[in-house]
C-alpha cells in the first residue's frame, strides 16, 4: 500500500513520459489566442539572459523555505527588492536573512500572509501597497496538500482555500499596482497533478463536502490554478502585465512534511524524497519567467523546465475558467471580502 501511496505522488508530479519524449502540445484554443503572446516555439527553451532587476518589487507567497525560498534568492541576487510573504513569522524572518547572506543584496523583507484567512490576505495586501509604490513582479508560490479535510477562516475547504482562493483575492488586490508598473509579471505555481482532476472542477462539490480525498482536492486547486492563470491573462490582455503558470517538477521540499499528510500518504511522501529534484533546481522555472527577456510579452502559458508544458482538456475548458473566476468572486464576495470591477 505505500508502494502505491508513493505511486500517486509521484504521478503528482512527474510530466507524463510521453510528453517528455514528444514535447509540448502547442494546440491553441480561442482563449490562448491572446495579443503579444506569439507562439510557445519562439521562446528558447533555457535561457542564460536576464534583464536587469535594479529597481524592481517581487513579492513572493510561501517563500519561507523550499521553492519559493529559492525563488527568493533567484531574484534577489539579481538585484530585485525581494519581499517574502509568508505565514510563520519567525521562519519568513530567518529566511531573508539567509536571502541577503547569500546574495548580499539587504533589500530583503518579511510580510505576514496566512493563506488560510483572507482576512490576512487582506491585511498583507494593504501593507505591500503601503511600504511599496511599484510592484513588477507576484509570485503565488505557496500551496499545500492535506490528508484530512480541513476549513480555512472563512469555512471553505483548505486545499482549495489555501491554494487557489487565497491567492486569487491577494492578486486582485494587487492587480491595480502591477498594472500601474507594467510591464510586470504574475506566475501562479500549479502541478502536473492537475491531470488527475479528469472530471474538472466539478462545481457541484467544490468545497469537498460530499466526498474528500486528498489527491483529487488537490490536483483541483492545481487545475484551478491554471484556469485562473489563463483566464486573468485574458482579462489583463493589452494592460502589459503577463500571467503564466509553472509546474515546478518533483521537488525535495517541506511540502506535506510539517504533519499535513498522515498515513499511507505522508509514508510515501518521505519515501520518494531521494528521488525528488532540489529547491532551487526546482525554482528555475519561477526565476525564469520572472527574469528573463526572452519571455516578455508571453502570457497565458503553463511551463515545464523552462518550456512550453502539456496543459490538461479541462485547463484548456473556456467555459470553466469563466466560471470559476465568476464562483470565485462570489465566494470572495459573500465572506465579506470586495475586489475591484
Amino acid at each position: 500500500m505505500a508502494i502505491l501511496a508513493q505511486g500517486c505522488i509521484r504521478a503528482a508530479y512527474a510530466e507524463p513520459a510521453a510528453r517528455r519524449k514528444t514535447g509540448p502540445s502547442l494546440r491553441r484554443s480561442p482563449r490562448d489566442a491572446l495579443p503579444a503572446r506569439g507562439h510557445a516555439t519562439s521562446v528558447p527553451p533555457e535561457s542564460r539572459s536576464v534583464m536587469s532587476m535594479q529597481g524592481k518589487v517581487v513579492v513572493i507567497t510561501g517563500s519561507n523555505d523550499g521553492i519559493g525560498k529559492e525563488t527568493a534568492v533567484g531574484v534577489s541576487a539579481q538585484g530585485a527588492s525581494t519581499v517574502l510573504a509568508c505565514r510563520n513569522q519567525e521562519k519568513a524572518d530567518a529566511a531573508a536573512r539567509e536571502v541577503t547572506r547569500r546574495t548580499g543584496n539587504d533589500d530583503v523583507h518579511v510580510v505576514a500572509l496566512d493563506l488560510a484567512d483572507l482576512a490576512s490576505v487582506e491585511e498583507a495586501a494593504a501593507e505591500i501597497l503601503s511600504r511599496w509604490h511599484r510592484l513588477d513582479v507576484l509570485i503565488n508560490n505557496a500551496g499545500g496538500i492535506w490528508t484530512e479535510r480541513n476549513e480555512t477562516a472563512q469555512g471553505f475547504e483548505q486545499t482549495f482555500g489555501v491554494n487557489h482562493l487565497g491567492h486569487f483575492l491577494l492578486t486582485g488586490l494587487l492587480l491595480a499596482r502591477l498594472t500601474e508598473s507594467a510591464p510586470s509579471r504574475i506566475i501562479n505555481l500549479t502541478s502536473v497533478g492537475h491531470h488527475a482532476a479528469w472530471r474538472g472542477m466539478r462545481f457541484d462539490d467544490l468545497q469537498s463536502e460530499k466526498r474528500y480525498a486528498t489527491m483529487d482536492a488537490y490536483g483541483r486547486s492545481k487545475l484551478a490554478n491554471i484556469l485562473f492563470t489563463r483566464e486573468l491573462a485574458a482579462r489583463v490582455a493589452g494592460t502589459g502585465v503577463t500571467v503564466n503558470a509553472v509546474h515546478p517538477g518533483p521537488v525535495r521540499s517541506g511540502f506535506g512534511m510539517d504533519g499535513d499528510m498522515g498515513g499511507l500518504m505522508g509514508l510515501g511522501n518521505r519515501l520518494v524524497r531521494p528521488f525528488e529534484i532540489s529547491p532551487s533546481a526546482g525554482a528555475r522555472t519561477s526565476v525564469y519567467l520572472a527574469t528573463s527577456p526572452e519571455v516578455e510579452g508571453v502570457t497565458g502559458r503553463y511551463w515545464v523546465r523552462r518550456k512550453p508544458g502539456h496543459m490538461s482538456r479541462q485547463a484548456r475548458s473556456n467555459a470553466q475558467a469563466q466560471r470559476l473566476w465568476s464562483t470565485s468572486e462570489r465566494l470572495v464576495n459573500s465572506a465579506g471580502f470586495k475586489l475591484e470591477p
